[in-house]
C-alpha cells in the first residue's frame, strides 16, 4: 500500500528542477514540488507541511491538518510503519 504521507518541508534544494527536502517522520528525502510551485517557482518556503506521495508533493497542508492527518495515519500501524521502512530504504537526499 502506497500512503499519501505529511511531510515538512526543511529546505528548498533545487527550484530549476522542482526539488526540495521534505521531514516525513523523521526521515528526509527529496522530493518533486513543481505541481505546487506558481509560474514563477514560488508558493512554497521552509517549514510549509505537503502531503507527500511516492516522491511527488501533492498538496499543501496546515499545521493542524498535518497533524490529524499522522494521527490517522498512525492509527494504520503495519501499513505506516510499512511506509516509513520502504522510505528509509529509498535514496537519500
Amino acid at each position: 500500500m502506497c500512503l499519501g504521507i505529511p511531510g515538512q518541508i526543511v529546505d528548498i534544494s533545487n527550484l530549476t528542477q522542482h526539488q526540495a527536502v521534505v521531514d516525513v517522520a523523521g526521515v528526509r528525502r527529496s522530493v518533486h514540488v513543481g505541481l505546487l510551485l506558481d509560474d514563477d517557482n514560488r508558493g512554497l518556503e521552509i517549514g510549509d507541511w505537503v502531503l507527500v506521495h511516492v516522491g511527488f508533493a501533492m498538496s499543501k497542508m496546515d499545521d493542524e491538518e498535518a497533524e490529524r492527518t499522522l494521527e490517522l495515519v498512525r492509527e494504520l500501524g503495519a501499513a505506516f510503519d510499512d511506509e516509513l521502512i520502504q522510505l528509509r530504504e529509498s535514496t537519500p537526499t
